[in-house]
C-alpha cells in the first residue's frame, strides 16, 4: 500500500479543517477515491452506497426516539424535570448548577441527543442561573459537561449506532449505559458542588422542600420518569424490539402530551415533524456518507491493516483501550460523536474483538469517549453549541471545563479498568 492509498483521509481531515459539514466531507473524500484513485467501479456505485445504508429496520429507531424527545419538550415535561431537581437539590450551595447536572440525568432517557440535551439546557437552566450570581462561564461549562450524560443514559442514539455499526444487541447497549451514566451524574455533581462551594454560589431555594413537596411533584414527573423503566422492562421481557421501542416512545410522549398534561397541542404537530425530520435527516446522510466511505476503506484494506498493526504491537488489552482512548479523545475533537461512532467504529470494532475484548464494553467507554471529546476544546461540537447561546468566549469556557473534563476523563480511566461497572447490568440480565 502507498501514499496514493491514503489521499482520501487526508482530504477528509482538510475538508474538516475548513469546517465542511461531516457528511459532504466524507462524500467527497469517497467520490475522489472512486473517480481518480479507483476508477474500476462506476460512480454510480458511491450513490447506491449511500442509499443502500438507509434500507435498514433497526435505523427506524433513530427517527422514533428523535421524533420521542421533541415531543417531550413541546409537552411540557422538560419544565416539570427541572421543577423536580430544583426541589431535591435547590437549597445546597451551588444548588442550580447541581440541578442542572440532575436535569440532564433525568433527560437521559429522553432526548438522547448531547446536542439537545446541551441546547435545551442553555435556553432553560442558563438563565436561571444567570440571575443567581453564576459566572456565565461556569454554567455554560456545566451546562456542556453534563450532557455528557445524556447519551451515556438509554435510549441514547449513539448506543444504537455503535450497536448496529458493530452488530451487537441495542438491548445489551441499552443496558449497561444506566450505571455508567449515573456514575457520570455522581462525578459531576460532586464536582459542581466543590467548586460552587469555593466561589460562594448561592442556592436557587431559601430552604429544603418537604416531603410533601418532593411528592406532589415525583407524582407529576412520574410519567417522565417512568419512561427510561418503561423501556428497560419491555426489552428484557420482550414486549418489543429496540425499534419497536422507539415507536412505543413516541406514542406514549404523544398521550402524556395530549390527555395528562394537556400541554401538547394540535398545532405543535406540524413543527414537531419539521424538527425530528430535521434531526433524522442530518444523522441518516451522515450515516450514509459514512457507509460509502467505509466502502473505501475496505477497498484498500485499511480495517484489516489497522487491526494487524494494533494487534501484532499491543499484546494488552488494557494497553490498547487506553492507546484507543487517547486517539479518540484527539480524533473526537473534530467530530460530532454520531458522526465520529459511524466512522471509527467499523475501523476498531475488529481490533478490540481480536483482542478479547467485549464489544458491548468498548461501545459504552467509546460512547463516552467521544461524548467527552464533544465538550473539549478547541472543536468540541457541544461546546459550540453551547457558547453560541450563551455568548461566552472560548477561552472563559475552557477555563471553567478544565475541571469538568479532568473528572471525567478520570472516571473513565477507572471504567477501562474495573468493567464490572459498565456490564453488571447486563451479565445481570443475561439468561
Amino acid at each position: 500500500m502507498d501514499i496514493v492509498s491514503f489521499i482520501p483521509i487526508i482530504i477528509l481531515f482538510i475538508l474538516f479543517f475548513l469546517r465542511i459539514p461531516v457528511a459532504y466531507s466524507l462524500l467527497i473524500a469517497t467520490v475522489v477515491y472512486f473517480i481518480f484513485i479507483n476508477n474500476t467501479m462506476p460512480v454510480q456505485f458511491t450513490i447506491q452506497s449511500v442509499v443502500a445504508s438507509q434500507e435498514s429496520f433497526t435505523y427506524l429507531a433513530i427517527p422514533f426516539f428523535a421524533c420521542a424527545g421533541v415531543i417531550f419538550n413541546y409537552a411540557g415535561i422538560t419544565e416539570k424535570l427541572l421543577r423536580l431537581a430544583d426541589m431535591l437539590l435547590g437549597h445546597v450551595k451551588g444548588g442550580m448548577g447541581q440541578v442542572n447536572v440532575l436535569l440532564s440525568a433525568m433527560m437521559g432517557g429522553l432526548s438522547g441527543s448531547a446536542n439537545a440535551d446541551t441546547a435545551m439546557t442553555a435556553k432553560t437552566v442558563i438563565p436561571e442561573m444567570t440571575k443567581l450570581g453564576y459566572d456565565k462561564g461556569f454554567s455554560t461549562a456545566v451546562t456542556a459537561a453534563s450532557a455528557v450524560i445524556t447519551p451515556i443514559i438509554p435510549p441514547g442514539i449513539i448506543l444504537i449506532l455503535y450497536a448496529i455499526v458493530a452488530n451487537v444487541s441495542i438491548a445489551d447497549m441499552f443496558f449497561a449505559g444506566y450505571l455508567p451514566g449515573l456514575l457520570i451524574a455522581v462525578v459531576l455533581l460532586i464536582t459542581v458542588s466543590i467548586i460552587s462551594r469555593k466561589r460562594g454560589y448561592v442556592p436557587s431555594r431559601d430552604s429544603r422542600a418537604s416531603l410533601k413537596e418532593i411528592f406532589v411533584q415525583i407524582i407529576e414527573s412520574i410519567w417522565a420518569l417512568f419512561l427510561p423503566l418503561g423501556i428497560l422492562m419491555g426489552l428484557r421481557l420482550g414486549w418489543f424490539t429496540p425499534t419497536e421501542a422507539g415507536a412505543m416512545c413516541v406514542l406514549y410522549a404523544a398521550l402524556i402530551g395530549f390527555f395528562v398534561y394537556r400541554q401538547l397541542k394540535l398545532k405543535d404537530i406540524p413543527a414537531i415533524i419539521f424538527e425530528s425530520t430535521v434531526a433524522t435527516a442530518g444523522i441518516m446522510f451522515i450515516i450514509g456518507a459514512a457507509n460509502a466511505f467505509g466502502d473505501y476503506l475496505t477497498w484498500e484494506r485499511i480495517p484489516v491493516l489497522l487491526t494487524d498493526f494494533l494487534t501484532n504491537s499491543i499484546n494488552n488489552p488494557y494497553v490498547l483501550l487506553v492507546v484507543i482512548t487517547i486517539l479518540l479523545l484527539l480524533i473526537g475533537c473534530f467530530f460530532e460523536g454520531g458522526a465520529a461512532m459511524i466512522l471509527l467504529a467499523p475501523l476498531l470494532v475488529p481490533v478490540v474483538d481480536a483482542m478479547g475484548i467485549d464489544l458491548v464494553f468498548f461501545g459504552i467507554l467509546m460512547s463516552i469517549n467521544l461524548t467527552i471529546a464533544g465538550i473539549t476544546p478547541p472543536f468540541g461540537t457541544m461546546m459550540f453549541v453551547a457558547t453560541s447561546i450563551t455568548g461566552v468566549k472560548i477561552e472563559d469556557y475552557t477555563r471553567n471545563i478544565l475541571p469538568f473534563v479532568g473528572v471525567l476523563l478520570l472516571l473513565l480511566f477507572v471504567l477501562i479498568f474495573i468493567p464490572d461497572f459498565v456490564m453488571f447490568i447486563p451479565n445481570l440480565l443475561s439468561p
